[in-house]
C-alpha cells in the first residue's frame, strides 16, 4: 500500500493541486504581491530625487478616460503636432485671410505657447488651454490634422462667403431661403 499511496500523492500534485491542499497533503504556493498601478508606474520609471504624488504628474497612472491612456510625455507631442498643423498650413495654397486658417493658427499658437511655458508642468497647460487633459490635446491636434487635410483636398475655403452677418435670434421662419438643407454648395465668384 505504500506504493499506492505515492501514486496517489503523485496524481494529486501533478492533476489537482487544489484538492492536494485541502487534503493537506501540498503546502499553498507562495503568492507575490501584486504592485498597485501606481507602484508599478513608479517602479518602471529611472530613478528621480522628485517625489511622485499619485494622480498628478509622473505620478499619473490613469486618465478616467477609457481608451485614453496615460502618457508622460503628451506636452512635448503637443507642441510636435500643433506646429505640424502650422508648417502644413503655411506650405498650403489656403489664403491666409481664410477664416479656418485664422481660427487653426490662433488655436494651434496658443496651445503652443502654454506647452512651452509649462514642459513640466501637464496640469497647467490643461488649465490654460481649457479643452480637457494633455492626452486629450493630442488627440486634438491629430483629429485637427485630419480635418486640415480634407479641407485643403476639398478647397473649402473657395466655399466660404467672406462678411456673412450672424444673427444671434434668428427667425427661422423668415429667413427661409427656399433652399434644402442638402442643396449643393456653390463656389464663392468673388
Amino acid at each position: 500500500t505504500p506504493r499506492l499511496l505515492r501514486w496517489f500523492e503523485e496524481m494529486l500534485r501533478n492533476i489537482c493541486p487544489i484538492v492536494a491542499r485541502a487534503a493537506g497533503r501540498l503546502a499553498a504556493p507562495a503568492r507575490r504581491p501584486v504592485p498597485s498601478t501606481f507602484a508599478a508606474a513608479a517602479i518602471s520609471r529611472p530613478f528621480s530625487s522628485e517625489e511622485l504624488v499619485p494622480g498628478v504628474g509622473k505620478g499619473k497612472t490613469s486618465t478616467g478616460l477609457v481608451g485614453v491612456p496615460v502618457d508622460h510625455d503628451a506636452v512635448p507631442k503637443m507642441i510636435t503636432k500643433y506646429q505640424a498643423l502650422l508648417d502644413k498650413m503655411a506650405a498650403s495654397d489656403m489664403p491666409e485671410d481664410a477664416q479656418y486658417r485664422k481660427n487653426v493658427t490662433a488655436i494651434a499658437e496658443f496651445r503652443i505657447k502654454a506647452a512651452k511655458e509649462n514642459l513640466d508642468d501637464p496640469e497647467s497647460v490643461e488649465e490654460l488651454c481649457n479643452c480637457g487633459q494633455v492626452e486629450e490635446l493630442v488627440q486634438q491636434a491629430d483629429n485637427e490634422m485630419i480635418v486640415l487635410d480634407m479641407y485643403l483636398r476639398n478647397r473649402w475655403w473657395e466655399y466660404v462667403k467672406d462678411n456673412i452677418v450672424i444673427e444671434h435670434n434668428p427667425d427661422h421662419e423668415a429667413d427661409d431661403d427656399g433652399r434644402e438643407w442638402d442643396a449643393p454648395l456653390e463656389k464663392n465668384t468673388a
